[in-house]
């Protein structure tokens, strides 16, 4: 979207009556709003389409995308609301205060750093991610940035990819994958075979394997050059060609084991959580 960054639809300024607003992202197909107001603080996600340029196709399911996250959210029981604006869908739902995943193990990838990744991170983005799985529901975008490490718990945020139940059927998309980093090799392999595929619960353990991983030692499951395309990198992801897990003592173990080529030979989400308590 060239220009000027979207303003807050006007259904969503007569529903939250803003005292202060400020854009947190613009990027392409969308764009999100932290918005206070004597009613709460709020996430206000705006979706556009993305048009076709010599290095992407066009993606209109960016402008849906708000939609169905506010309606998979309503169905979970979370406070959140959505509906249309002139280019695309809106949602608006609570604002989760705290850094991401990444950021909290930032020291430990520091060089020559002797801080260990600390085990109670890793269960509270384990339990937020359970939290869903209990539901019936898979993520389908699992990554560092999606867990929020806040005061009291983890929060997952971004559940526009997920699957587990109806959503309004004009908002609705098929699953085309999510960043490659976190992807499973049998979701890059169904990708790569057909353009879709479907998210699992298996799918998100392998997902965050690899956020536990990358964010504690920088280094992606997978090896394949920075500046390979897409399906280059889904046929590395899809071939198992994983590098050694170097995160270190029983939580690299655990990694490892998230991270197996073959859905049934990872642990449960429920499996990690036990171990994890253990550490």
């Amino acid at each position: 979207m060239s220009g000027s960054p979207p303003e807050l639809p006007i259904a969503v300024r007569g529903a939250l009556m803003p005292t202060s607003q400020q854009l947190v992202i613009n990027r392409r197909g969308s764009a999100v709003w932290e918005v206070e107001s004597s009613r709460g603080h709020y996430a206000v996600k705006l979706g556009y389409p993305i048009e076709a340029t010599a290095e992407w196709p066009a993606q209109p399911w960016t402008a849906l995308a708000p939609a169905r996250e506010g309606a998979v959210l309503y169905r979970l029981g979370y406070l959140s609301a959505f509906g249309e604006w002139e280019r695309g869908t809106w949602n608006f739902q609570p604002w989760h205060l705290g850094p991401d995943l990444y950021r909290v193990w930032e020291p430990c990838r520091r060089p020559d750093s002797s801080i260990a990744p600390h085990a109670s991170v890793a269960l509270g983005c384990v339990e937020a991610l359970a939290e869903l799985h209990a539901m019936g529901w898979a993520h389908g975008d699992v990554q560092p940035a999606h867990f929020i490490i806040g005061p009291e718990r983890t929060h997952l945020i971004d559940l526009a990819l997920a699957r587990g139940g109806p959503v309004p059927e004009q908002y609705d998309f098929p699953f085309r994958g999510c960043l490659v980093h976190y992807e499973a090799p049998e979701i890059a392999r169904s990708v790569l075979a057909t353009g879709e595929a479907e998210p699992t619960q298996e799918a998100d353990v392998y997902a965050l394997g690899a956020s536990l991983l990358i964010s504690a030692t920088g280094w992606r499951a997978v090896e394949y050059p920075d500046d390979a395309p897409r399906a280059v990198q889904r046929k590395a992801v899809a071939d198992g060609r994983r590098r050694p897990v170097k995160a270190p003592g029983e939580l690299g173990k655990l990694i490892d084991r998230m991270l197996s080529h073959a859905p049934e030979d990872r642990p449960t989400i429920c499996e990690v959580r036990k171990a994890l308590s253990h550490l």
